[in-house]
This record gives C-alpha cells, structure tokens and sequence, in this order.
C-alpha cells in the first residue's frame, strides 16, 4: 500500500500547479499552498473549456490546500478548467453565497467539502436545477443536495480505529476526549459516532470519554480547547483529534506543557505538521488518507458525471485517473464512492511522508 500512495504522491507533487484567478478581494488566498483557492472563475477566453468548481471549508487550512491540489491536477488532465474557492471562516452562510456565485457564472460542475450538511441544500438544487453537477467530498451534504459522495475512507474504519489506537496507548485505561472540527461537520460526527460505538466493547469499560470539544477548525481556537480540556480534566490520559487542524494544536500544547507520555495523542493529521510530534513521541502514531488523491478522486468523479458516463446510481463504475477503477455503492439515502482505508504514521515511516504532503 505505501508504494503505491508513494507513486501516485509523487506524480501529484511533480505537476507545476496554477492559482485560478478571482476578482473578489473578500475571498483571500489560501496561504501555504500551491493551489490557491480563488473567488470567482478564471477571466479571459478558455475557449471550450468546461468549468469546474471545487468548495472547501475554509482557507489557510493546509489539509484543504492539498485537496484542492488534487482536484486542479485531475480536472487539468482533462483538459478543463478548475476554479479553487474557500470562504475565510468555514460557514455555511459563506458556501452559499460562492455557490450562488458559480450559479451565475455557470459552471458545469460544483464539488463541495460541506461546512453543514442541510444548510446548503437550497442554494445546491438550484445549482441542479440550472444544470450543474453537483457532487460533495470529504465533508457530505445530505443526499437530496448531491448527485454523489466522495468519501475519503470507510467511515466505521475510522472511528474504530482511533479508539484502538488510543485504547492502545493508554493501557485500555483512563479518561479520553476528542477535540473535532465543528458540530456540524458531517465527517467528523459519523467518526465519532463510530467511536462512540466502538467504546461500547466490554473491552473499553476502563475507558471513559468525558467530553467532545470543537476547535472549528481554528488553530488558535483548537489550542483553547485543548488547554480547557487539560485543565477541567486533571487526569486525562488521551486526546483523538480527528482533524488535521485540531490534532497539530494539540500537540504543540502538550509540548509547551511538558506532557509527553502523561497525556496521549492520536487522530488525523498531515505527516509534515505531525512529524516533529511524532518523531519526539508526543503522538507515537496518527492516522489519515492522502487528501490530494480524495480530491483527485473528486475531480475525476464531477467529469464523469457531466460527460454523462455517471448519474451516481450505485452500481456504476468509472475510471478515475491513477486511481484506477472504482465504484458507486449505497450510503444511507444517497450514494458515495470510498477512497479506501485510513493509513498510519509513526516513527519508523514519518520520515518519508513528512515531505510529501
């Protein structure tokens, strides 16, 4: 497995990657990236170009910077067009108004990583209605806002395997809490859902969750909450950061304490800001997919589904670039297509993947 996410990283990160250019100066660039997300389509001529647009939560969140990376390079393939927007908090309010936005530059295609799962479904079944494809990844809208999910991992996967891996490091014993995202990231609430249900092993009753704290996905908020967290609970042995933001605040808080091997540290992070924790002990391993090739997967997903070789329906198959083939199955009421497995990061592979993404 790591050879073949080795490959496909390394085909990514050689590709010279350029910025879409916007007009509206309320929407700042994404800051560290190569891809930077814009506000509004690309000016000047582009001929028979199709037009494809991808939302993220928020800028200056490297994780998102990677995804939309990813993104551009498969509808670049293509032969099209890739607009790259992010609003500069991650609200709903300010996903609807670029989605209106997109409306009126009439786009061919829409995918979104979801700041709330029903907030946006009337601003998305007018993009529908006008004839865009509209598909969400990462982050789902409900499934009347979407013809398709692209979902980075099994979420069950997911969430059963933070608590092994916390359970693990802990000795299957002490006081944990998870420090998410926000309270309506869909992602992050099917994760905890999972393990929460995971806890419910006869195996975990040493194990106590005593609270789920939500940084929005703002380091500065992240590391208040990190350092409530430590002080309402003197004896917590272990944090799941099940976000890539959330995860590096707190490790650098548990370094500034001191807290190695006093309070544990997993979740999903980014190898280069995980490295440094990783490689001193103070998280001894996290968890996470490659976001390039989620939006990777995306971009081949939204030219299928506007060339017509895909209406989501499950069943149905499409070749996704270096991915290779994959497959629509069922998700609740609507549909997805699965990344596959979250992959692990420790001391003996951080080295390697620290300068990858």
């Amino acid at each position: 497995m790591k050879k073949i996410m080795a490959l496909g990283l390394t085909a990514v990160l050689s590709m010279s990657l350029l910025a879409a250019c916007g007009n509206n100066n309320n929407d700042k660039a994404a800051s560290g990236g190569d891809a930077k997300p814009s506000s509004s389509a690309a000016s000047g001529n582009t001929g028979d170009k199709q037009k494809f647009a991808i939302i993220f939560k928020n800028t200056g969140n490297p994780y998102g910077e990677k995804q939309m990376e990813g993104f551009k390079k498969a509808i670049e393939e293509n032969g099209d067009e890739a607009i790259l927007k992010a609003p500069d908090q991650p609200t709903a309010e300010a996903q609807i108004q670029m989605i209106e936005e997109l409306i009126s530059q009439k786009v061919d295609s829409i995918a979104i990583v979801a700041n709330d799962p029903d907030a946006l479904q009337p601003a998305l079944q007018k993009a529908m209605k006008a004839g865009i494809k509209v598909l969400s990844l990462d982050s789902a809208v409900n499934a009347k806002s979407r013809m398709v999910h692209i979902n980075q991992a099994d979420p069950e996967r997911i969430g059963r395997t933070l608590i092994q891996g916390v359970s693990e490091m802990i000795g299957g014993e002490g006081e944990i809490a998870i420090l998410s995202a926000t309270s309506q990231a869909t992602n992050q609430n099917t994760w905890i859902e999972w393990m929460k249900k995971e806890l419910e092993d006869s195996k975990y009753a040493k194990i106590k969750l005593v609270k789920v704290a939500y940084g929005d996905d703002l380091r500065d908020k992240s590391v208040s909450e990190t350092e409530a967290l430590l002080k309402s609970y003197p004896n917590l042995k272990g944090i799941i950061a099940p976000t890539t933001v959330g995860i590096a605040a707190a490790g650098k808080v548990l370094t500034d304490k001191g807290l190695k091997g006093k309070v544990q540290l997993t979740g999903l992070g980014l190898p280069s800001e995980m490295a440094e924790y990783i490689e001193s002990g103070v998280s001894p391993w996290m968890y996470l997919w490659n976001p390039i090739d989620v939006g990777y997967l995306a971009g081949y997903a939204a030219e299928s589904l506007v060339d017509g070789k895909l209406t989501g329906a499950v069943g149905e198959k499409f070749t996704a670039g270096t991915l290779g083939e994959k497959k629509i199955v069922a998700d609740g009421d609507g549909t997805q297509v699965m990344l596959g497995d979250p992959f692990k990061f420790d001391f003996s592979n951080i080295a390697e993947w620290k300068a990858v993404y």
